[in-house]
């Protein structure tokens, strides 16, 4: 059950977040998050099981 007045923690350091810079308590916390996004940190890995023709290219280990 989620409470909308409910007070939680900042997403990067866990202090109260601040009303006006949610999810963050502080310009400094949303700075360092935003950096993790341009740098990559939070990049999804993908794999690449097809070439750029489209066909299957074997994995390490994979005869093929």
């Amino acid at each position: 059950m989620s409470f909308p007045n409910a007070i939680r923690p900042c997403a990067i350091c866990g202090k109260p977040q601040a009303e006006r810079l949610r999810p963050f308590c502080s310009r400094r916390c949303d700075d360092v998050d935003l950096h993790r996004w341009l740098s990559g940190a939070y990049a999804v890995p993908a794999t690449e099981d097809e070439d750029e023709d489209g066909e299957r290219q074997p994995k390490d280990g994979e005869s093929g």
